[in-house]
């Protein structure tokens, strides 16, 4: 907690970039703290101050109304007590029956590091069993693995700072406009201070962050293997090798080139769908640059060949010598808050706590020494999707789902239900009341949220931060760490008396440092021995932070020694593998997923703010205009996509027209659920296909079919309180829920529409109706309670501002009612879609400044201060700023301006 003016520094509890977060508190009319505002740290080395817009709406996300306050065993609320017992009692008897590998974790990047080392040690130290995985598996465990092979260790070189220091900067795989703006500023910035610096972005579709690049290679799917083996061939034919360093610290090059060498230019342009030309200039540039940094994501890890690619992008740095230096190396960025903090302490069932090496019975025996435990791991457990397939088949019998939602974020989903449903004891902690995963568990356990939450995480540049709890848990909710030692204790088990986080973080700092002596990247040693005081001061600090190196350690490598047994890194002499889950005349296009800029993973947060869905409001598929066409898809239509492996089971999404995606291609969102909307979760469409090393699955590469849809019924229904999913389930075939402040609506569709029946649920002591179609008013005193409007193309888009004014207002005029009524929202309201969420900027306030000569982000920013706060919509400033198209406004998503955008795009492409 912070001084008598009541300011906390803590961290951000979203992605990898670890962006220090400095909360201002104030008094409730109760007396009770609260936040009063926050902003970005300053003094963090992170972020300097910055904050995107998910970082900058905490306040709204971190309300009280959909908490999960009180334990609940089959539904119902109980105390403490009956809740550990419950769960101590069912792991044990699943463990007395079937054995430890009977039971598993399932844990999550969510929890801070010491919540992740007391799970770890309980599953492996004292239950017996590696069954512990994590979410963080199908985040960035291909980097892991692809690390492991060639360094020796789980051990990312870079910083930050080498963002503003390299030549050449190489996004492969990553939106980072959209999914880590802090850090996609930081190369905005590089570029303005040196224009020398060349930005290369590999993705298969145009996104915001191509507007930085100065080359776009639209590479085809899973190809990336191809084109960085034709870049380390490049270098070779070339005799651009960096022979001192590959002979001096390196070893395997020769089986390395060898694969390389089947790949020359023209064979790699054709494989990966590339001109010769652009391929060509991006290899000069990695030759002729003196530095050069790999920034890569979910676009390189989420394939069934994601360590393959890892490793393809690694063999380059260590050819050319590109690493271990300022502005160099292979930089995976992570995608959630602690997922290198969960590795740390052996939150993979593939590994052991700090570094250890499950294989090695030496380890092991250190390990369980160190615990003084019982009995220790002695093989790998279950990686996600294994852990889900087994339990589908009844080999797992207890399973404990710890703040995450696997129901959503796996592949294959129905698998997913069929094996919670067999499990016989699903018990899961979580902050949220409902997701659609808590929805399957016998025990509900309420947990603390970040800002109640004390402890560490770890981002992507290695940098261990606090996370400060500033609020009280509300009702009974507790810290993860605290529930996991009251659930061991229950056990019978000794060695989880932790009074205080600084406990755990000193257990795990010690053992980092047991018998290393510079064997083991990890080491914080330096850190073991903290007083409480000490450990809350604790400022951030890049490991191995060692008797070496008590100030932490900006990069890796830089004296050329691996953490190989001979201090060499490891070349990876690779073959191209095409992704697992192929297309075919049956399923001929190939869907990605991904991230949108304002929400974050299955949105049981982010979803819950009405600002964070002014930007995208719904779950769109886009689709290359030319491909729709032939489908006899128009923009805004709905569309259902199905896979192989799900027949029988559609994902239905509106269309968006995008020339920005290749043909014969689809993106969609991954973030939409059973809680806001009936068809939205495309995690069905993914087949559970892992890479064979690092055991993540592809999220990127699904093979589809899609057909259009017509559910000849469509309305928007506004109201105050929110329908359960069985009256949606009665009254439409398909709905959309969008919350609003003081409110929500929903988009339905139906053949044969049930609209009538919301005069059931929700009965009115005054209603209107209009002749036209099925618009009508349900007023409380001349107070809107809720309404209904139609529309007989497709899903109704008004203005959001409109919405929300008709909740705001207290007695409806009799003009705002007779609008409602006739389908006229007021023009002042027709803004187009929100750009900018930080200060509430629509399209048509931005092509209004454009056409008054505003002719830069700049200039917008000065006239409507647009990007001048997170910078998220900077992007997007400067696609409006190059697209010559006025839009019309007449309705909230302005989807007909976006089909005029891409026929023009499209126009110029040919």
């Amino acid at each position: 907690m912070g001084s008598a003016a009541s300011l906390c520094t803590t961290t951000c509890p979203y992605c990898g970039v670890g962006c220090g977060v400095d909360v201002s508190l104030g008094r409730n009319n109760d007396g009770q703290p609260m936040i009063d505002s926050l902003q970005g740290s300053p003094e963090h080395p992170a972020n300097h101050g910055k904050l995107c817009i998910k970082g900058s709406k905490l306040q709204q996300t971190n309300r009280l109304e959909h908490r999960l306050l009180v334990p609940r065993i089959a539904g119902q609320e109980v105390g403490w007590q009956q809740a550990i017992e419950k769960v101590a009692a069912g792991f044990s008897d699943a463990i007395a029956r079937h054995g430890p590998d009977a039971v598993a974790f399932y844990v999550s990047g969510q929890l801070l590091t010491e919540d992740y080392y007391v799970a770890n040690k309980l599953m492996k130290g004292y239950i017996g069993s590696a069954n512990i995985d994590t979410n963080s598996r199908l985040c960035m465990s291909s980097a892991v693995a692809g690390y492991k092979r060639a360094f020796g260790a789980d051990a990312m070189p870079c910083c930050y700072e080498d963002l503003e220091q390299t030549e050449l900067l190489i996004l492969v795989g990553s939106n980072a406009a959209w999914t880590h703006p802090v850090l996609y500023q930081r190369m905005e910035r590089a570029k303005q201070l040196n224009p020398a610096l060349k930005l290369v972005n590999i993705d298969p579709r145009q996104t915001a962050t191509t507007e930085l690049a100065d080359l776009h290679l639209a590479i085809r799917p899973g190809t990336d293997v191809v084109l960085f083996n034709g870049l380390l061939a490049y270098l070779a034919a070339h005799e651009l090798l960096d022979r001192d360093f590959i002979e001096g610290h390196t070893q395997g090059i020769e089986r390395a080139l060898a694969k390389a060498a089947e790949w020359p230019l023209e064979r790699v342009a054709n494989t990966c769908d590339l001109p010769v030309k652009d391929l060509r200039l991006f290899y000069r540039w990695f030759a002729d640059s003196s530095s050069a940094l790999s920034f890569f994501s979910m676009g390189v890890n989420q394939s069934t060949s994601g360590t393959d690619k890892v490793n393809a992008i690694i063999n380059c740095h260590l050819a050319s010598g590109k690493i271990g230096k300022p502005g160099s190396g292979p930089f995976s960025i992570t995608g959630q808050p602690n997922a290198m903090g969960g590795r740390e302490v052996g939150g993979l069932a593939t590994l052991l706590a700090a570094h250890l090496d499950l294989h090695s019975a030496a380890h092991r025996q250190l390990l369980q020494d160190y615990w003084q435990s019982p009995t220790m791991a002695h093989k790998a457990g279950l990686p996600a999707v294994e852990l889900f397939q087994q339990m589908a088949q009844g080999k797992i019998k207890a399973l404990w789902i710890m703040g995450t939602n696997p129901m959503v974020s796996l592949p294959d989903s129905n698998l997913v239900r069929q094996a919670l449903k067999r499990c016989e004891l699903v018990v899961v902690s979580d902050c949220v009341a409902h997701n659609d995963t808590l929805a399957l568990a016998h025990v509900q356990l309420p947990a603390a949220t970040w800002s109640e939450k004390d402890g560490t995480v770890t981002n992507s540049e290695r940098r261990i931060s606090r996370q400060r709890g500033f609020l009280p848990p509300p009702g009974q909710a507790m810290p993860d760490w605290q529930i996991l030692c009251a659930v061991a204790r229950a056990m019978g088990f000794s060695g989880f008396d932790f009074g205080h986080p600084g406990e755990i973080f000193d257990e795990y700092a010690r053992l980092t440092g047991l018998e290393n002596q510079g064997r083991r990247a990890l080491d914080i040693s330096a850190l073991a021995g903290l007083t409480h005081s000490e450990y809350d001061r604790l400022a951030p600090v890049q490991w191995p932070v060692s008797a070496k190196s008590r100030q932490g350690s900006k990069r890796l490598f830089t004296d050329g020694h691996f953490y190989t047994p001979d201090g060499r890194a490891n070349f990876v002499a690779l073959d191209y593998q095409p992704p697992q889950q192929r297309t075919d005349q049956a399923f001929p296009y190939v869907l990605n997923s991904g991230r949108i800029r304002d929400q974050w993973h299955t949105m049981t947060r982010t979803g819950q703010a009405a600002e964070l869905m002014q930007h995208e409001d719904r779950p769109w598929l886009r689709i290359h205009p030319q491909d729709a066409a032939t489908l006899g898809l128009a923009g805004g239509q709905l569309a259902a996509l199905s896979a192989r492996h799900c027949q029988g089971q559609q994902v239905i999404l509106p269309v968006k027209l995008d020339a920005g995606v290749r043909r014969g291609e689809l993106f969609a969102p991954m973030h939409w659920n059973g809680q806001f909307a009936s068809h939205g979760a495309i995690g069905s469409l993914f087949a559970p296909l892992s890479d064979p090393y690092s055991f993540q699955p592809g999220l990127k590469h699904a093979a589809v079919a899609v057909e259009p849809v017509d559910h000849q019924h469509y309305g928007l229904l506004l109201c105050r309180r929110s329908l359960q999913i069985g009256q949606l389930t009665e009254l439409a075939d398909y709905w959309l829920k969008i919350p609003l402040d003081k409110g929500l609506y929903y988009l339905l569709a139906s053949r044969a529409p049930n609209w009538h029946l919301l005069a059931q649920y929700w009965p009115a002591e005054e209603s209107l109706s209009q002749g036209r179609g099925a618009a009508c008013l349900a007023l409380q005193q001349g107070r809107l309670d809720w309404a209904l409007t139609d529309s007989p193309s497709g899903l109704p888009s008004l203005p959001t501002a409109y919405l929300q004014s008709l909740l705001d207002t207290g007695v409806l005029s009799a003009e705002q009612q007779s609008g409602w009524l006739r389908g006229e929202p007021d023009k002042i309201y027709c803004q187009g879609r929100q750009i900018c969420s930080c200060f509430k900027v629509h399209e048509k306030q931005v092509l209004e400044a454009i056409a008054a000569g505003q002719d830069s982000v700049g200039k917008l920013g000065a006239s409507l201060q647009c990007g001048t706060g997170c910078g998220s919509c900077k992007p997007e400033l400067s696609r409006l700023l190059k697209t010559p198209v006025q839009p019309a406004f007449s309705g909230g998503q302005s989807e007909g301006s976006l089909d005029q955008r891409a026929a023009i795009l499209l126009e110029e492409a040919v």
